[in-house]
């Protein structure tokens, strides 16, 4: 099976979490990751859930455990979303693994013929699209793949965000 460059080798891990300052001091204090970048009620131009128009109200943060980015994710709202229909407010976990692909009409078609099925897709204020796919089989993860296109300004916000974990001192959970 040939896997299209990106999706082996996961970019990021995602939580779900009722308050994302609250999970990043967490994260931060006992775990070791961060500093955390916090961008609140992200800004999305289109947003699709399960083939219909929806909202999707969030907040995130961002911050770098080992060689892997970490968000932190609030969703705010309560419209059909990949978030709200796994977890409700009050409640965390882990939500998805994302990959930054080279081709994502490539990935997506790759995990369509493997038995994923899309569930949520969104375009960000910078063009920016990003889409949450599930397996439908049995045996799958019981988590979400999160899938977005390798673009300058996505790579540098993962740079940055790594850049900032270097020489950190974890006394402050934010950037």
């Amino acid at each position: 099976m040939v896997v299209p460059v990106g999706l082996a080798t996961p970019a990021q891990i995602a939580y779900a979490v009722p308050d994302v300052d609250r999970a990043a001091a967490h994260w931060a204090h006992r775990v070791g990751a961060g500093p955390f970048v916090v961008r609140r009620h992200i800004e999305l131009d289109e947003v699709w859930y399960r083939g219909e128009p929806s909202v999707f109200d969030h907040s995130s943060a961002y911050g770098q455990w080992g060689s892997i980015m970490i968000e932190l994710v609030q969703d705010h709202g309560s419209a059909p979303s990949a978030v709200r229909e796994r977890f409700g407010p009050d409640e965390s976990g882990l939500h998805h693994v994302a990959h930054i692909v080279d081709d994502l009409d490539a990935a997506i078609a790759h995990l369509h013929a493997n038995g994923y099925a899309t569930v949520m897709s969104a375009r960000t204020s910078t063009d920016v699209w990003f889409h949450f796919l599930e397996c439908t089989a049995a045996d799958g993860p019981d988590h979400l793949i999160e899938l977005y296109e390798r673009s300058p300004g996505l790579v540098g916000f993962y740079e940055m965000v790594a850049t900032a974990a270097n020489g950190w001192d974890g006394r402050d959970p934010f950037m």
